[in-house]
């Protein structure tokens, strides 16, 4: 993932999550590669709120972030294109 245009391709992918409470919703808004950061919109029981996650690279170099208290790996590669 080094291009823009490759960066681009995940703006408002989705992705969804239960955490045994709660159906949790993870919106793309951006990637900075550089600084290894993932910004998100997050959807948890009916409110939303926008923060930003550090990005890591697994051992087949995919990025994933961790969420939660219990720090549950989230695949950037698992987000899907939002369907009308």
């Amino acid at each position: 993932m080094n291009t823009k245009e490759e960066i681009k391709n995940y703006y408002l992918k989705e992705f969804s999550l239960f955490d045994g409470e709660f159906n949790i919703t993870f919106n793309i808004l951006d990637i900075n590669v550089e600084k290894m950061i993932i910004t998100v919109a997050v959807t948890k029981a009916g409110k939303i709120f926008v923060t930003e996650y550090d990005l890591k690279l697994d051992k087949e170099n995919n990025l994933y972030f961790q969420y939660g208290v219990e720090y549950t790996k989230v695949n950037v590669e698992d987000f899907e294109k939002i369907e009308d």
